[in-house]
């Protein structure tokens, strides 16, 4: 069974920086894909960053610059490192794992970052 474990959320100051892990476990099919998402409040989910198979990453404009996705060797575990965070950062953080047979997604269960003074 696919499991992930998002870690790494919690509250920070505006300016502050974060680093969220996703751990997945069950794997035993080759990964697409690895991304994370974040969902605040009265609003759709969002796809912040994305990394590929091949390594390729790909951002949302909003976060462009400030966070950097990455994966562990092994290539199970992704990162997202999130520094000048924003107030407007706010929100569930969740990771996603695409089957590259199937293109099946593969949810978190998510982990709440909160950007406050």
């Amino acid at each position: 069974q696919v499991r992930l474990v998002e870690s790494g959320g919690g509250l920070v100051q505006p300016g502050g920086s974060l680093r969220l892990s996703c751990a997945a476990s069950g794997i035993r099919f080759r990964i697409d894909s690895m991304g994370w998402y974040r969902q605040a409040p009265g609003k759709e989910r969002e796809l912040l960053a994305q990394i590929t198979s091949g390594g390729t990453t790909n951002y949302a404009d909003s976060v462009k610059g400030r966070f950097t996705i990455s994966r562990d060797n092994a290539g199970n575990t992704v990162y997202l490192q999130m520094n000048s965070l924003k107030p407007e950062d706010t929100a569930v953080y969740y990771c996603r794992i695409v089957s590259a047979y199937t293109t099946y997604a593969y949810w978190g269960q998510g982990t709440q970052v909160t950007v406050s003074s």
